[in-house]
């Protein structure tokens, strides 16, 4: 069965991880197989709403793009709390780095709700190479660039917070282990 929170109340999922983690992949099969009703909010999706002016991740980050980003944050949390307070549960997928915890999780738990609960997507670097290498669009990233974030991305080793090396995994067996990490969390909640 799926994880729900106390009493049957529906949860809200963080996927963290680099570009080519498969963050959105995984949630978006996450959402759809589970046995009951969640909701898949991609902060990407969000950000890209912006289509005159669109501060292009490729371009560098700036002051006009974090504000993107902030909103598109924002929105994501709104939505996310609409649907929890609907009994929807929801998973939400983020680029956050562990090196930023004020913008990042202390964000995203501000916005969505202390019942947040984040899960690390972190496979292989070769592996997220491979992956961004058949993106397209704004959502492909050079790899000087996807190599950093994925580096950055190495400090949630550590942090309390499950962390999946999913290089190796097809989409059903890394939703599975959300799952299980999810049922760890709402018994023993983790500290973050």
């Amino acid at each position: 069965p799926a994880p729900q929170g106390p009493a049957g109340t529906a949860i809200a999922v963080l996927l963290i991880g680099p570009a080519g983690a498969g963050k959105t992949t995984v949630a978006r099969h996450w959402a759809d197989h589970r046995t009951v009703p969640t909701a898949h909010i991609s902060l990407d999706d969000v950000r890209e709403w912006v289509r005159s002016g669109f501060a292009d991740p490729r371009a560098g980050w700036d002051d006009r793009s974090e504000a993107q980003y902030r909103l598109a944050r924002r929105t994501c949390g709104f939505a996310a709390r609409n649907f929890l307070a609907n009994g929807i549960s929801c998973i939400l997928d983020d680029a956050v780095f562990p090196d930023r915890p004020a913008v990042g999780l202390g964000g995203w738990k501000r916005h969505v709700g202390p019942g947040l609960i984040p899960v690390v997507l972190l496979p292989g670097l070769e592996t997220v190479l491979e992956r961004n290498a058949v993106r397209s669009g704004t959502r492909r990233l050079a790899d000087e660039e996807v190599a950093v974030i994925h580096g950055r991305m190495a400090g949630w080793y550590g942090s309390g917070l499950p962390v999946i090396d999913n290089s190796r995994l097809d989409v059903p067996t890394t939703a599975r282990m959300i799952d299980e990490a999810v049922t760890r969390a709402l018994a023993h909640p983790p500290t973050w």
